[in-house]
């Protein structure tokens, strides 16, 4: 005898397939083209991921775990049809970047943003661990090999990211050029100095080695990265997602603006990843403070710092000066960890910091030419005790009260400020509902009927804010349903050409306000007194029904039992109403 098929149906019929994969034609002879790419998956990809790439013909690079993404070289006729996958989000072509050319052509630029002054106070940047994201670094120079800490080198897939081009040697002597009484000295002498090697001898590499790199910065706790290297094309949804995510987990990234400006500085040519949001793009400055004619221009430029005849380390041994974005990034990541090393821990006060305490140059406020001004480190650094938010209380009302529909609800509230500075106004006063209901210390309004959070908040001078809630009802809002019954099994036959031998089983769902109850998932178990049972489970539609088919059903009585309801905020009685039917 055959087991009857049992199939579920909200609200309408359908029929179950299952999809198979059918083979393609065989490739054709002859090795096909391999197209470095970055797959981005809506998902962190795994075994089954994999084999998707390695099954049309790719070869993977990275499985990264910072993003849901794989970089792989992949056939490129096998582009499309990865584009096409519903588990695919965006395939981008794994495109080139160099470093932001630079020119070799007295340290004056550590001098000039105020860093001495933060050294003098005794704040080197000891135990702050900074990574140079570049060609490598010149680990044995005497300016440097002492505060060398690790690295990897991603261009050829091992642990000694040893400098041959030159350029994230000289970018790291300005981040950390050791102070030793003879070369050059960084902006934080003593911080812990990491190499991450992802451009070759050329100067060149790929982004997605970038994304391997900021991955690995997070995997051993980085806390700042400078990135003087870029492209002016948008890299993907992969590569942005892993400065994101990077900068979620606590990084501070401080990158080039780009050397496309124009002497009139018009324009917006900031390159990547400079104008990602997570990202800090740095223009360039000459000594007099007036802006490199080669610095990029846009509203992407976040901070400014010195970029011309920047003197530091050369591989071998030596010392030299070079001009671009590239020599003024790595001021600002010095910075960074001054004020790192000073007690401003969370990178998002780090960057508020830098946007605060930075010289106003150009147009007043930020600009496209020097975005907030110019770095300051001796201010940036000096954060005195910590900076606490705003003490904030209310008064009135009492949490939890309740007014009656219209009535004139008083309001009070006091705020005290803490070691940083002025609270920058009075106290604001907003309304889950309402929105801004009201400013100052004390006044009075009127509510919209319902339950509301009413919150007070201050901010102070350097940034913080403090806040305080209290809950109030406003009338009676409207009862909210808590839980969900079954209010009928009832039974029918039909459906099919054969329509009398398909039993149909329809569970009704209603809350304890009467409701229907829609999207509910909903189990049972059909059991037949003559022999067999049957189990199903499907989601209710808009009218709170959901109806189950079992095909040929023999004659007999029938029973069911709803095993399970789960909707959501909702708890289920557990109980089935009696329920019958003779076939």
């Amino acid at each position: 005898m055959r087991t009857p098929r049992f199939t579920s149906y909200a609200t309408f019929f359908a029929v179950l397939t299952a999809t198979i994969a059918t083979p393609g034609p065989p490739m054709a002879q002859g090795a096909p083209e391999l197209v470095p790419v970055i797959i981005a998956f809506s998902h962190q990809p795994g075994p089954s991921e994999q084999a998707l790439v390695r099954g049309v013909g790719g070869r993977i690079k990275y499985n990264y775990h910072l993003v849901p993404a794989i970089a792989a070289t992949v056939p490129s006729a096998a582009i499309a049809g990865l584009g096409r996958n519903p588990n695919i989000i965006a395939v981008d072509l794994d495109g080139e970047i160099h470093a932001v050319g630079f020119e070799l052509d007295n340290t004056w630029g550590v001098k000039r943003i105020g860093a001495g002054i933060v050294h003098s106070g005794g704040n080197k940047g000891a135990g702050v661990k900074v990574a140079v994201i570049d060609s490598g670094i010149d680990y044995m120079h005497p300016d440097l090999d002492g505060n060398y800490v690790g690295g990897y080198d991603f261009v050829n897939n091992d642990s000694d990211p040893k400098d041959d081009f030159g350029h994230g040697t000289h970018v790291a002597g300005t981040v950390a050029g050791e102070d030793n009484g003879f070369g050059v000295i960084g902006v934080a002498p003593e911080a812990d100095l990491y190499a991450i090697k992802v451009l070759n001898s050329g100067g060149s590499g790929a982004w997605s080695d970038i994304i391997a790199a900021l991955q690995w910065a997070v995997d051993n706790g980085v806390q700042v990265t400078n990135n003087s290297y870029g492209s002016g094309s948008y890299p993907g949804t992969a590569v942005e997602a892993a400065f994101d995510n990077s900068y979620a987990a606590g990084i501070i990234h401080i990158a080039s603006a780009g050397n496309s400006g124009n002497p009139p500085g018009r324009g917006d040519n900031v390159g990547y990843p400079g104008r990602f949001a997570s990202v800090i793009a740095v223009a360039a400055t000459r000594d007099n403070d007036k802006r490199a004619n080669f610095s990029s221009t846009g509203d992407d430029v976040e901070i400014a710092a010195p970029g011309v005849n920047i003197n530091s380390t050369l591989m071998g041994g030596g010392y030299g000066t070079a001009n671009g974005t590239s020599m003024a990034s790595p001021h600002v990541a010095g910075t960074a960890v001054l004020v790192i090393a000073a007690g401003i821990a969370d990178n998002d006060d780090v960057r508020l910091r830098l946007q605060l305490t930075a010289d106003d140059l150009g147009d007043p406020g930020r600009d496209a030419l020097y975005g907030f001004g110019l770095v300051d480190a001796d201010e940036a650094a000096d954060v005195g005790p910590p900076n606490d938010p705003p003490v904030v209380s209310i008064a009135s009302p009492a949490d939890g009260a309740t007014f009656t529909s219209g009535a004139v609800i008083p309001f009070a509230g006091t705020a005290s400020d803490t070691e940083e500075g002025d609270l920058t106004g009075g106290l604001t006063w907003t309304s889950s509902i309402d929105g801004q209901i009201g400013t100052g210390g004390s006044f009075s309004a009127t509510l919209s009927d319902g339950a509301h959070t009413i919150t007070a908040s201050v901010t102070d001078t350097g940034g913080k804010t403090g806040s305080a809630s209290v809950g109030i009802t406003v009338g009676n809002p409207p009862e909210e349903p808590t839980s969900v019954t079954v209010i009928s099994v009832t039974y029918a036959t039909g459906g099919g050409r054969n329509q009398d031998k398909n039993l149909l089983v329809t569970v009704t769902l209603q809350n304890n306000l009467g409701d229907p109850v829609s999207d509910a998932t909903v189990s049972i178990t059909l059991s037949r007194d003559e022999g067999g049972s049957w189990t199903g489970t499907a989601t209710t539609g808009a009218d709170g029904t959901v109806t189950f088919r079992l095909r040929n059903a023999q004659p007999g009585r029938y029973t069911t039992v709803v095993t399970s309801v789960s909707a959501q905020g909702l708890t289920w009685d557990g109980v089935t109403p009696p329920n019958e039917f003779f076939k």
